[in-house]
């Protein structure tokens, strides 16, 4: 079996699940946005946290610049990135914002090993195009006006910064606490958001419905694929790590037609399977050659903590 394999299949189950959200979300519709997210952060927060002191990891020191980094990427990429989503809404189709959130695998091929100092990979940029291609495809192109293009550049950056700012923390502090503090932090800047934004009525309690689509979005969605997500970045690095995002609208369809909500167009098939064709071409990516002549560097493993997978889902409720 190769090293990347298990970061792969990791990558893409954690791409599927926050796929899966686009149907289960159709359920919370009448719930206020930001509060919604801020009760799956919390949620899982307290999962991850809790992983974390069952398997009683040492203590790590955070330095201002460990704070700094991760109340930064809460701020970008989950509060953020859900606000300027919400209000991208407002102003383009869900397909134009699908659109341009997914060129993410685009933006971290050529960034992500900048902030390594290596130079990006022909290889891995072409696949990342093709990727984007076939999300492209699958999501639809739709439309909107300037200012929706721009509220989605907004969140295209958010989703960068959710996989660049935790690049240097993983190293130190490994994906189960990557996932777990963000998350955390995250949680009052959303509802001082939503209540900036729609009053006090956005901190009504949700349903018994509502409850429930909140618990699988906060368990899978969020808790379990932000662990799966952090631990493939640190093994296989932002740029192929990057291309398991096109993945998303794949969970999308699949979970739209394994609930019947609707069925896979001609569309939905050819997007799915040029996202698959991109995966595969940088997947098979040879060892790259840094700026200085090094051969390619792997995020190196936490010494405080060499995770295993987050328990299953009944271990963790």
């Amino acid at each position: 079996m190769s090293s990347s394999t298990v970061p792969a299949a990791g990558a893409a189950a954690a791409m599927l699940l926050v796929g899966t959200s686009t149907a289960v979300s159709a359920t919370i519709a009448d719930y206020p946005v930001l509060s919604g997210q801020a009760l799956r952060y919390a949620l899982a927060a307290a999962i991850l946290l809790a992983v974390v002191r069952h398997r009683r990891l040492p203590r790590a020191g955070l330095t201002y610049r460990d704070v700094l980094l991760l109340l930064a990427l809460a701020a970008t990429g989950l509060a953020g990135f859900n606000i300027f989503l919400v209000e991208a809404t407002r102003h383009a189709s869900p397909a134009m914002i699908g659109t341009v959130v997914g060129a993410i695998p685009i933006v971290l091929a050529l960034v992500g090993p900048l902030t390594e100092r290596r130079r990006p990979a022909a290889r891995i940029v072409g696949a990342a195009v093709v990727v984007t291609l076939g999300a492209a495809v699958a999501a639809g192109f739709g439309g909107g006006s300037l200012h929706g293009v721009l509220l989605s550049l907004g969140a295209l950056a958010g989703e960068v910064a959710f996989s660049l700012l935790a690049l240097p923390l993983l190293p130190k502090l490994g994906p189960l606490r990557v996932a777990a503090y963000p998350a955390a932090l995250a949680v009052p800047m959303l509802l001082a958001a939503g209540i900036a934004l729609d009053g006090t009525s956005s901190l009504r309690l949700p349903t018994p419905t509502e409850a429930v689509a909140f618990g699988y979005l906060g368990v899978l969605v969020t808790a379990t694929a932000f662990f799966l997500w952090y631990d493939a970045l640190r093994r296989l690095g932002a740029a192929r790590a990057g291309l398991f995002a096109g993945l998303v609208p794949v969970g999308a369809l699949v979970t739209t037609v394994a609930l019947g909500l609707g069925e896979a167009g001609v569309a939905d098939v050819a997007g799915a399977l040029i996202v698959g064709a991109g995966v595969l071409i940088g997947l098979r990516q040879p060892a790259q050659t840094g700026l200085g002549g090094q051969a390619d560097r792997r995020i190196p493993r936490s010494p405080a903590e060499d995770e295993q997978p987050v328990p299953t889902a009944p271990e963790r409720q």
